[in-house]
């Protein structure tokens, strides 16, 4: 199995409450990237291209990002049409944005990450099934497929190549801090906040501890029921005696 099909099984159940990913008030306009970017999950090229033909390109455009990942060609897709949308849009990484989720982010025309966000790039990855040649024209597919990738790094962060492939290949994690310094976004936004991940992140070799499932908060014991003194359970056998 993929990380592609276990992260998809694993947060299946988030996107069964489909929501709104475009929203457009007094407050602005902000595109949702929300959850696994696949096909039939709240994150797919097709919703986010009809939002973006929705969308007012004389205001400035909020695309706010949460996602651990997904299908590497919808990201493409998606991608590709930010790209080309005639407005301004600003990238916001609110939590996590992670694999295909940073392609997109990275095609936005400015991007900003909260403290205590995350932002995630590793190798490309596919399923194979055949003979040696078909194993071997799918391993070259999945290297062009990385190799685009890079150039995307490339471009944004203007890292040799190298220091990226190198970055990918260790599944590299990295806080609003880091990923400023290595160039991938372009500033920082907020206060520290409390690191919180809605996202099953076990496909991922290195997903950092804090952002690892929490335990549910144990209910609270319930208080002892007070036991009478036998000076007070005297007292009401007493009583009773009396009222017979």
């Amino acid at each position: 199995m993929t990380y592609l099909m276990q992260l998809c099984i694993d947060n299946a159940a988030s996107s069964v409450a489909k929501q709104e990913i475009f929203v457009s008030n007094s407050a602005g306009q902000t595109l949702y990237i929300r959850g696994v970017i696949a096909s039939n999950f709240d994150a797919n090229a097709a919703d986010v291209i009809a939002s973006l033909n929705k969308a007012d390109p004389g205001q400035v455009l909020n695309i706010r990002f949460n996602t651990p990942g997904g299908d590497v060609f919808q990201g493409k897709e998606i991608a590709a049409a930010i790209k080309s949308y005639p407005g301004k849009t600003i990238g916001h990484v609110d939590s996590l944005c992670a694999s295909a989720g940073t392609s997109i982010a990275i095609s936005c025309d400015e991007i900003e990450m909260s403290k205590g966000a995350f932002f995630m790039i590793h190798n490309a990855q596919g399923m194979a099934f055949g003979d040696k040649k078909a194993l071997r024209d799918r391993a070259d597919l999945v290297e062009k497929i990385e190799l685009s990738i890079v150039d995307d790094y490339t471009e944004k962060t203007g890292k040799p190549a190298e220091d990226v492939i190198a970055m990918m290949e260790a599944e590299t994690w990295m806080s609003a801090e880091e990923a400023l310094s290595h160039g991938f976004i372009d500033r920082i936004a907020g206060a520290p906040a409390k690191t919180s991940n809605a996202w099953n992140l076990a496909a991922y070799a290195n997903a950092p501890a804090a952002l690892a499932p929490q335990p549910p908060a144990a209910e609270p014991a319930p208080a002892p029921t007070p036991v009478p003194s036998m000076t007070q359970a005297n007292t009401n056998r007493l009583a009773l005696i009396q009222a017979l």
